[in-house]
């Protein structure tokens, strides 16, 4: 009403007006018009390409945002002692990751690899981290440990560690958390 924009009027008729301008053109002249619509067509592709790209850059900004992002990872620090079986991760009581090792995947982390658990968005402020592991000691023994960290989450990206250990002779899991920054 106030700025620019056409009236819906002006609107309908600048439609009818191309329309119009594509149907003569089919009739007058179909191999040429044949090119052209291609080349029209391409053209909508490229837009619409192009607008899909911004809409999910968008949804991206939106939804996720980069200030409340949390990450958490698994190593394990002495790699000889532990044959780990399965973790569970729940933020704030509820659950956000479950992982079951395949022997692939124990391997990778015995050789020194680092496995990226669970990704995801938490509000800012103080929150609890358990993690439930499940894992063979050294001696064969099956043990199941729940440990809770207690966190406060500030704006920007939290990356935690999340290391298991076993050290002779008990060879008991100790689950540790280290902040990265």
């Amino acid at each position: 009403m106030f700025g620019k924009k056409p009236t819906k009027e002006r609107r309908i008729n600048a439609w009818r007006a191309l329309l119009t301008g594509i149907c003569s053109l089919t009739v007058l002249s179909p191999l040429a018009s044949a090119s052209t619509v291609d080349q029209e067509i391409d053209q909508l592709r490229a837009e619409i390409s192009e607008h899909s790209a911004r809409v999910f850059a968008l949804e991206q900004e939106l939804l996720h945002p980069a200030d409340t992002r949390m990450a958490v990872f698994l190593t394990l620090g002495n790699r000889e002692a532990l044959d780990l079986d399965s973790v569970e991760l729940f933020v704030d009581g509820q659950p956000v990751a479950s992982h079951l090792y395949s022997q692939r995947e124990r391997d990778s982390l015995e050789a020194g690899g680092i496995q990226q658990l669970f990704v995801g968005n938490l509000s800012n402020g103080e929150h609890e981290l358990k993690a439930v592991v499940t894992a063979r000691s050294a001696k064969d023994h099956f043990v199941r440990r729940e440990t809770t960290h207690h966190f406060q989450k500030h704006p920007g990206n939290l990356r935690l560690q999340m290391s298991l250990e076993a050290e002779a002779p008990s060879y008991d899991p100790r689950v540790s958390f280290v902040e990265w920054k």
